[in-house]
C-alpha cells in the first residue's frame, strides 16, 4: 500500500477492524518513512458490474465516481461524509440485489436521486440538474414546483392522519 502523503510503498497495519457491515475491513496504516497515518477499506468485489451510458458506451462502474458525484451535490450542505457512504452502500446493495451485470446509467441516477430526496432537497436539486441534463431556469423551476408540491401532499396527509386520531 502506497503512502497517500510520501509515496512510499512500506506502510505498517495499526489496527483493523470490520466495517460498513460486515461488508469491508477498516485498516489504520503508518508510513515507515514519513511515519504519517492514512486509512484504508479492503472490500469484495463480487462482480463487476458496467455502467451503461447514453451513448451506448460501457464502463466499469466505479464507487469513486459515484462519491464524486454525490459529494460535489452535497457541498455546503449538512449532509455529512458518513450519510454520503451510507448512501452509496444502499445503492450498490440494491445494485446487487438486481444481481445484473450492467445497469444503465439512467438507472443508477434514478437509484441516487431516490435517495437523495430523502436525504436533502437541494442536493437533490443539484444532483438532479445533472442527471437530468437541465437547460434553463425553466427545469429548475419545474423541479422545485414539483417538491414544493410533494411536500404540501406530505403535510396535507400527516394533517389528515391527525385529524382522524382526533
Amino acid at each position: 500500500m502506497y503512502c497517500p502523503f510520501c509515496n512510499q510503498k512500506d506502510s505498517r497495519v495499526l489496527e483493523s477492524r470490520i466495517a460498513d457491515e460486515n461488508s469491508s475491513i477498516r485498516r489504520r496504516r503508518e508510513c515507515e518513512s514519513c511515519r504519517k497515518r492514512f486509512t484504508t477499506y479492503e472490500r469484495i468485489e463480487s462482480f463487476q458490474l458496467l455502467v451503461v451510458k447514453s451513448s451506448g458506451a460501457r464502463e466499469p462502474y466505479t464507487r469513486e465516481k459515484l462519491r464524486a458525484g454525490i459529494s460535489t451535490a452535497c457541498r455546503k450542505t449538512t449532509v455529512t461524509a458518513q450519510q454520503i457512504d451510507e448512501l452509496i452502500e444502499s445503492v450498490e446493495l440494491e445494485l446487487q440485489v438486481l444481481g445484473k451485470r450492467e445497469i444503465a446509467s439512467s438507472q443508477l441516477g434514478k437509484l441516487v436521486l431516490g435517495r437523495l430526496s430523502a436525504l436533502h432537497d437541494v442536493a437533490y436539486v443539484r444532483f438532479a440538474s445533472v442527471y437530468r441534463q437541465f437547460q434553463s431556469i425553466d427545469d429548475f423551476v419545474q423541479e422545485l414546483q414539483r417538491l414544493a408540491g410533494e411536500d404540501a401532499n406530505e403535510e396535507s396527509s400527516a394533517l389528515s392522519d391527525k385529524l382522524r386520531i382526533i
